[in-house]
């Protein structure tokens, strides 16, 4: 289930110990709904704000990381996310870019 991150979903049903049925969107209506439980994680909810960025190498490649914090979570629950991971990201990054010109303009 992995490309990078999927979901959420809604878990329907444990399957054993060891596998989860969830709930597919349209989009991946084509893909079988069990999953190995290794391969699902928490969804952390929806994102308050943007901390910052950083670029890193992956796979031979430079990418840009965001540090997310999520609503009613604490900063030990921050994640550091690619762009397309993150949850209303257009939303999100407009007003972390937005903020940066800001403190940039008063320095």
């Amino acid at each position: 289930m992995r490309d990078s991150f999927l979901g959420p979903f809604t878990i329907i049903k444990l399957i054993g110990k060891n596998a989860v049925e969830v709930k597919l969107t349209e989009e991946f209506s084509r893909k079988h709904p069990v999953f190995p439980i290794v391969e699902v994680e928490d969804s952390p909810g929806p994102v308050s704000k943007i901390i910052r960025a950083r670029k890193i190498r992956l796979n031979g490649k430079d990418q840009r990381q965001y540090l997310v914090r999520f609503k009613n979570q604490t900063a030990d629950k921050d994640k550091w996310l690619a762009e397309d991971a993150i949850p209303d990201g257009n939303l999100h990054l407009r007003r972390f870019r937005a903020s940066r010109r800001t403190e940039q303009s008063h320095q």
